[in-house]
Protein backbone atom coordinates (compact mmCIF):
# COMPACT_ATOMS: atom_id res chain seq x y z
CA UNK A 1 0.00 0.00 0.00
CA UNK A 2 1.05 3.74 -0.52
CA UNK A 3 0.19 6.16 1.76
CA UNK A 4 1.01 9.98 0.17
CA UNK A 5 0.29 13.56 1.59
CA UNK A 6 -2.63 14.09 3.85
CA UNK A 7 -4.11 16.68 6.42
CA UNK A 8 -1.68 16.23 9.67
CA UNK A 9 -3.03 16.78 13.31
CA UNK A 10 -1.94 20.38 13.32
CA UNK A 11 -3.66 21.15 10.25
CA UNK A 12 -0.51 20.72 8.12
CA UNK A 13 -0.97 19.41 4.74
CA UNK A 14 2.07 16.60 4.26
CA UNK A 15 4.02 16.17 1.34
CA UNK A 16 5.75 12.51 2.80
CA UNK A 17 5.36 9.23 1.13
CA UNK A 18 4.73 5.93 2.94
CA UNK A 19 4.86 2.13 1.80
CA UNK A 20 2.98 -0.10 4.14
CA UNK A 21 3.60 -3.59 3.47
CA UNK A 22 2.29 -6.80 5.25
CA UNK A 23 4.79 -9.99 6.10
CA UNK A 24 3.24 -13.12 7.97
CA UNK A 25 6.84 -15.40 8.33
CA UNK A 26 7.77 -16.63 10.89
CA UNK A 27 6.55 -19.96 12.77
CA UNK A 28 3.35 -18.56 14.00
CA UNK A 29 2.85 -16.96 10.78
CA UNK A 30 1.78 -13.59 12.58
CA UNK A 31 0.76 -10.55 10.24
CA UNK A 32 3.03 -7.62 10.79
CA UNK A 33 2.59 -4.06 9.25
CA UNK A 34 5.69 -2.40 8.42
CA UNK A 35 5.52 1.27 7.18
CA UNK A 36 8.72 2.68 5.52
CA UNK A 37 9.05 6.52 4.38
CA UNK A 38 9.97 6.61 0.57
CA UNK A 39 12.17 9.59 -0.23
CA UNK A 40 11.61 10.97 -4.05
CA UNK A 41 14.30 12.89 -5.76
CA UNK A 42 13.53 15.16 -9.42
CA UNK A 43 10.38 16.98 -10.35
CA UNK A 44 8.60 15.81 -6.17
CA UNK A 45 5.09 16.20 -6.05
CA UNK A 46 4.41 19.42 -3.65
CA UNK A 47 2.21 18.79 -0.47
CA UNK A 48 -1.71 18.03 -0.89
CA UNK A 49 -5.03 16.12 -0.33
CA UNK A 50 -7.71 14.91 -2.05
CA UNK A 51 -5.43 13.40 -4.81
CA UNK A 52 -5.02 10.26 -6.28
CA UNK A 53 -2.20 7.30 -6.83
CA UNK A 54 -2.52 4.58 -9.40
CA UNK A 55 -0.21 1.91 -10.28
CA UNK A 56 0.41 1.07 -14.00
CA UNK A 57 2.49 -1.10 -15.96
CA UNK A 58 4.11 -0.92 -19.21
CA UNK A 59 7.07 -3.11 -21.01
CA UNK A 60 8.13 -5.29 -17.80
CA UNK A 61 8.02 -1.92 -15.75
CA UNK A 62 5.97 -0.67 -12.91
CA UNK A 63 5.33 3.25 -11.83
CA UNK A 64 3.05 5.32 -9.59
CA UNK A 65 0.71 7.78 -11.08
CA UNK A 66 -0.10 10.70 -8.90
CA UNK A 67 -2.52 13.18 -9.84
CA UNK A 68 -4.74 16.41 -8.67
CA UNK A 69 -5.48 17.36 -4.77
CA UNK A 70 -5.22 20.44 -2.76
CA UNK A 71 -2.93 22.27 -1.26
CA UNK A 72 -2.38 25.83 1.12
CA UNK A 73 -2.11 28.92 -1.27
CA UNK A 74 1.49 29.83 -2.37
CA UNK A 75 3.05 31.53 0.66
CA UNK A 76 3.78 34.66 -1.25
CA UNK A 77 -0.18 34.99 -1.85
CA UNK A 78 -1.35 33.97 1.32
CA UNK A 79 -2.53 37.02 3.85
CA UNK A 80 -3.53 36.66 7.38
CA UNK A 81 -7.05 36.42 6.10
CA UNK A 82 -6.57 33.73 3.41
CA UNK A 83 -3.80 32.40 5.24
CA UNK A 84 -5.76 28.94 5.36
CA UNK A 85 -7.41 28.94 2.34
CA UNK A 86 -6.98 26.29 -0.33
CA UNK A 87 -6.97 25.83 -3.90
CA UNK A 88 -5.97 23.61 -6.50
CA UNK A 89 -3.05 21.86 -7.18
CA UNK A 90 -1.86 22.70 -10.38
CA UNK A 91 -3.25 19.50 -12.86
CA UNK A 92 0.30 18.06 -13.30
CA UNK A 93 0.93 14.39 -13.90
CA UNK A 94 3.77 13.09 -11.51
CA UNK A 95 5.27 9.86 -12.57
CA UNK A 96 7.85 7.55 -9.94
CA UNK A 97 9.11 4.66 -9.62
CA UNK A 98 9.24 3.03 -6.34
CA UNK A 99 12.69 1.12 -6.83
CA UNK A 100 14.77 4.22 -7.14
CA UNK A 101 12.06 7.13 -5.77
CA UNK A 102 12.82 9.21 -9.56
CA UNK A 103 10.16 11.39 -9.54
CA UNK A 104 8.73 13.67 -12.91
CA UNK A 105 6.20 16.16 -14.01
CA UNK A 106 4.18 16.41 -16.88
CA UNK A 107 1.86 18.66 -18.36
CA UNK A 108 -0.68 17.54 -20.67
CA UNK A 109 -3.01 19.84 -22.63
CA UNK A 110 -6.48 17.90 -21.90
CA UNK A 111 -5.81 18.50 -18.07
CA UNK A 112 -5.90 22.41 -17.87
CA UNK A 113 -8.27 22.43 -15.10
CA UNK A 114 -6.92 21.29 -11.31
CA UNK A 115 -9.38 18.60 -9.67
CA UNK A 116 -9.93 16.59 -6.33
CA UNK A 117 -11.69 14.12 -4.70
CA UNK A 118 -12.25 12.10 -8.11
CA UNK A 119 -11.39 8.76 -8.60
CA UNK A 120 -8.75 6.78 -10.76
CA UNK A 121 -9.15 3.67 -12.14
CA UNK A 122 -5.53 1.53 -13.67
CA UNK A 123 -5.31 -1.09 -15.93
CA UNK A 124 -2.09 -2.08 -17.41
CA UNK A 125 -0.25 0.88 -18.86
CA UNK A 126 -4.14 3.33 -18.44
CA UNK A 127 -5.20 5.37 -16.10
CA UNK A 128 -9.08 6.82 -15.75
CA UNK A 129 -9.66 10.07 -14.05
CA UNK A 130 -13.40 10.28 -13.02
CA UNK A 131 -15.58 13.24 -11.84
CA UNK A 132 -13.65 14.94 -9.21
CA UNK A 133 -14.54 18.71 -7.82
CA UNK A 134 -12.81 21.98 -9.33
CA UNK A 135 -12.25 24.96 -6.63
CA UNK A 136 -11.93 27.45 -9.21
CA UNK A 137 -15.13 26.82 -10.74
CA UNK A 138 -17.34 25.16 -7.80
CA UNK A 139 -18.29 22.70 -9.98
CA UNK A 140 -18.45 18.48 -10.51
CA UNK A 141 -18.45 18.44 -14.29
CA UNK A 142 -18.66 15.09 -15.89
CA UNK A 143 -14.87 14.65 -16.79
CA UNK A 144 -13.60 11.09 -17.62
CA UNK A 145 -10.21 11.31 -18.73
CA UNK A 146 -7.75 8.05 -20.34
CA UNK A 147 -4.30 8.61 -19.22
CA UNK A 148 -1.76 6.19 -21.53
CA UNK A 149 2.01 5.79 -19.84
CA UNK A 150 4.50 4.53 -21.82
CA UNK A 151 7.67 3.56 -19.53
CA UNK A 152 10.11 3.99 -22.44
CA UNK A 153 13.82 3.27 -21.93
CA UNK A 154 14.97 6.77 -20.53
CA UNK A 155 12.19 8.94 -20.87
CA UNK A 156 8.80 7.74 -20.49
CA UNK A 157 6.09 8.75 -22.80
CA UNK A 158 2.42 9.61 -21.39
CA UNK A 159 -0.70 10.73 -23.49
CA UNK A 160 -4.36 11.58 -22.62
CA UNK A 161 -7.23 11.71 -24.33
CA UNK A 162 -11.05 13.58 -22.97
CA UNK A 163 -13.65 10.47 -23.20
CA UNK A 164 -17.30 11.42 -23.66
CA UNK A 165 -18.98 9.22 -20.73
CA UNK A 166 -18.12 10.56 -17.46
CA UNK A 167 -19.72 10.79 -14.61
CA UNK A 168 -20.55 14.12 -12.05
CA UNK A 169 -19.34 12.64 -8.84
CA UNK A 170 -16.78 13.35 -5.55
CA UNK A 171 -15.50 12.40 -2.89
CA UNK A 172 -17.11 8.43 -3.86
CA UNK A 173 -16.70 5.53 -2.57
CA UNK A 174 -14.96 2.62 -5.20
CA UNK A 175 -15.01 -1.58 -4.61
CA UNK A 176 -13.79 -3.94 -6.54
CA UNK A 177 -16.05 -6.76 -6.94
CA UNK A 178 -14.10 -9.51 -8.29
CA UNK A 179 -10.41 -11.01 -10.02
CA UNK A 180 -11.19 -8.93 -13.23
CA UNK A 181 -11.35 -5.12 -13.22
CA UNK A 182 -15.28 -4.88 -12.29
CA UNK A 183 -15.78 -1.96 -9.56
CA UNK A 184 -18.56 -0.74 -8.03
CA UNK A 185 -19.18 3.39 -7.29
CA UNK A 186 -21.40 3.99 -4.83
CA UNK A 187 -21.70 7.42 -2.01
CA UNK A 188 -20.34 11.08 -3.06
CA UNK A 189 -21.86 13.80 -3.67
CA UNK A 190 -23.18 15.51 -7.20
CA UNK A 191 -23.65 19.28 -5.48
CA UNK A 192 -22.28 20.68 -2.57
CA UNK A 193 -25.71 20.11 -0.90
CA UNK A 194 -27.23 16.80 -3.22
CA UNK A 195 -25.41 13.29 -2.50
CA UNK A 196 -25.64 10.93 -5.13
CA UNK A 197 -27.90 8.26 -3.77
CA UNK A 198 -26.71 5.75 -7.20
CA UNK A 199 -25.06 3.11 -7.63
CA UNK A 200 -22.58 2.40 -10.74
CA UNK A 201 -20.77 -0.65 -11.86
CA UNK A 202 -17.56 0.32 -13.88
CA UNK A 203 -15.52 -2.31 -15.83
CA UNK A 204 -12.13 -2.12 -17.52
CA UNK A 205 -11.48 -3.93 -20.73
CA UNK A 206 -8.78 -4.08 -23.67
CA UNK A 207 -11.85 -1.48 -25.32
CA UNK A 208 -11.67 0.84 -22.27
CA UNK A 209 -14.50 1.84 -19.40
CA UNK A 210 -17.80 1.10 -19.57
CA UNK A 211 -20.38 2.04 -16.80
CA UNK A 212 -23.56 0.76 -16.24
CA UNK A 213 -26.28 1.33 -13.92
CA UNK A 214 -26.41 -0.89 -10.79
CA UNK A 215 -30.05 -1.24 -8.79
CA UNK A 216 -29.07 1.34 -5.21
CA UNK A 217 -30.13 -0.82 -1.50
CA UNK A 218 -31.90 0.39 0.31
CA UNK A 219 -30.90 3.35 2.41
CA UNK A 220 -31.49 3.48 6.06
CA UNK A 221 -33.18 6.78 7.23
CA UNK A 222 -30.04 8.14 8.90
CA UNK A 223 -28.55 8.42 5.75
CA UNK A 224 -31.04 9.28 3.58
CA UNK A 225 -31.92 12.54 5.87
CA UNK A 226 -28.07 13.36 6.54
CA UNK A 227 -26.35 15.98 4.44
CA UNK A 228 -22.83 14.62 4.41
CA UNK A 229 -21.28 10.57 4.50
CA UNK A 230 -18.35 8.95 4.44
CA UNK A 231 -17.03 5.72 4.11
CA UNK A 232 -14.23 3.81 2.15
CA UNK A 233 -13.75 0.04 0.53
CA UNK A 234 -14.10 -2.95 3.35
CA UNK A 235 -12.64 -5.44 0.52
CA UNK A 236 -14.07 -6.83 -2.30
CA UNK A 237 -17.79 -6.33 -2.85
CA UNK A 238 -17.85 -4.38 0.38
CA UNK A 239 -17.57 -0.96 1.90
CA UNK A 240 -18.52 0.90 4.96
CA UNK A 241 -20.49 3.58 4.63
CA UNK A 242 -20.60 6.39 8.38
CA UNK A 243 -22.98 9.46 8.69
CA UNK A 244 -22.54 12.23 11.96
CA UNK A 245 -24.09 11.71 14.86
Amino acid sequence: YLIHGGRTPNNEISSNLYMLTMDSRGSNRKLTLCCKEKELVGEVPGARYGHTMSIVQSRGKTACVLFGGRSYMPAKERTTETWNSVVDCPPQVFLFDLEFGCSSAHTLPELSDGQSFHLALARENCVYFIGGHSLASDSRPPRLFRLRVELLQGSPLLSCETLDTGISISSAIITRTGPAHRYIILGGYQSNSQKRMECSTVILDEKGIHFEALTSPKWIPDIIHSRTWFGGSAGEGSAVLGVPT
